[in-house]
């Protein structure tokens, strides 16, 4: 049997990642339009949080691959469930392949990497070119599925008023029906 909301660790790893990967795009934006005295900070910080991401997204996925976690509303139209699924694995993919990236990119320009990390992609500075311009246009693509994200929990909680939202939501909340 399903159950009816996801598991709190499940929960707890969302929000923290909601709030770290919003962070992440601000610190991100900050940092390539601040090169004051702050830049170093803020490239730093966006590299040790990019690692903390990198390894809280595989947990991520191991929960979700092991975890039993509720089902869709049946009611829910089957292109709403197409583009559920579709924006679910557009999220982890890119949840996945930012910090990856971002490693690439580090291990390519011949930057320090965050905990002395081993280089994952020769150094290269024409693939460190590529590599930065993907990460940019991933970031923007990451934040444009997280507001389409956003978008679809708020259709659950304020149009439809199922139980999807809900089933995520860390805390109690009123019976919305």
């Amino acid at each position: 049997m399903k159950p009816a909301a996801f598991h709190p660790f499940a929960r707890l790893l969302h929000w923290l990642m909601a709030v770290l990967i919003l962070a992440m795009l601000f610190i991100g934006v900050g940092m390539v339009s601040d090169l004051s005295t702050r830049h170093p900070l803020l490239v730093e910080l966006h590299k040790a949080t990019g690692l903390l991401l990198l390894l809280l997204v595989l947990v991520r996925i191991a929960v979700r691959l092991t975890v039993p976690h509720p089902p869709l509303p049946a009611d829910l139209p089957a292109l709403q469930r197409l583009a559920a699924k579709a924006s679910h694995i557009a999220l982890y993919g890119l949840m996945l392949s930012m910090p990856l990236l971002g490693w690439a990119m580090l291990s390519a320009g011949g930057y320090p990497r965050p905990l002395q990390l081993p280089a994952i992609a020769p150094h290269d500075l024409q693939l460190y070119a590529l590599l930065r311009g993907a990460h940019s246009w991933a970031g923007y693509l990451l934040f444009a599925t997280v507001l389409v994200h956003l978008g679809a929990a708020l259709m659950h909680a304020w149009v439809r008023r199922d139980a999807v939202f809900k089933s995520m939501w860390p805390g109690p909340l009123r019976d919305s029906k």
